[in-house]
């Protein structure tokens, strides 16, 4: 029978974690008490957090102006590179637009972004 985890039982994992941390090393063995205790409360808070805030995947739109925030790559250049009009790429971030495959593939090449990644989005 599993035992279902609750706020308290989280609150009391994250203290327990807190604590835990300064004394748990790289040096510390896996077979150490403490290391096999902050593994299961890490486990405990993961379980949690996973059912009570859950992380949506990001659209391809988010994905692309996280690329080129990271490229510090202004909209101009990128537009460029595609083979759009910047207002084109504002459409694009926006949602108010979908870009073709054949652009999908540019941006993915231009943003180093895999193309497993932006079709399962």
């Amino acid at each position: 029978m599993k035992r279902e985890i609750t706020e308290t039982i989280y609150n009391m994992a994250l203290s327990r974690i807190e604590e835990l941390l300064p004394v748990v090393t790289d040096e510390t063995s896996v077979d150490d008490p403490k290391s096999v205790e902050l593994c299961l409360m890490a486990d405990i808070v993961e379980e949690y957090e996973k059912l009570h805030f859950p992380i949506a995947k990001p659209d391809f739109k988010e994905v692309i102006k996280l690329r080129l925030e990271e490229e510090n790559m202004q909209k101009k250049i990128f537009a460029e590179r595609i083979g759009v009009s910047p207002s084109r790429v504002s459409e694009y971030l926006s949602g108010k637009a979908e870009p073709t495959l054949k652009v999908a593939s540019a941006i993915c090449r231009t943003l180093n972004i895999r193309a497993d990644v932006a079709l399962s989005l």
